[in-house]
């Protein structure tokens, strides 16, 4: 599927598929196929989990340190919620969170991006094929 952000100024996210997603910025595309997130700001750092049961509270520690406004995570393929108390560091700091799948994330990310918001997207990309996951 092919997304266009409102703003080109900005890094947005051009595709999204099973086991990968595009980058793009400043005309250069990148394909990712791994867990990653990426930034409003320019922001863009692997997430170290392939699947949604490796999920830590650490993984979420570590998206308030970006200090955004709000954090989309995007749960893999299909939507699930992680525990709340994975959740504590993001809430101390009055940052919001929106739990979709990453299809959903990744065009919820484009539209919030593109009107200037501080946003990260946390995408948790599961691998396509045998490694997919079986939930």
């Amino acid at each position: 599927m092919k997304l266009q952000p409102d703003r080109f100024d900005v890094q947005s996210i051009l595709g999204y598929g099973p086991g990968w997603v595009s980058l793009g910025h400043n005309g250069v595309s990148e394909k990712i196929e791994r867990s990653i997130v990426i930034g409003s700001r320019g922001e863009k750092f692997d997430w170290q989990c392939m699947r949604f049961d490796q999920l830590s509270a650490e993984h979420f520690t570590l998206l308030g340190k970006t200090r955004p406004e709000l954090v989309i995570f995007g749960s893999g393929t299909r939507l699930r919620f992680p525990p709340p108390a994975f959740l504590r560091a993001l809430m101390e700091q009055r940052i919001g969170l929106e739990t979709m799948d990453t299809l959903a994330a990744c065009r919820t990310y484009n539209i919030l991006a593109g009107e200037g918001r501080q946003v990260i997207a946390a995408l948790l990309i599961e691998p396509a094929g045998p490694e997919a996951p079986t939930q």
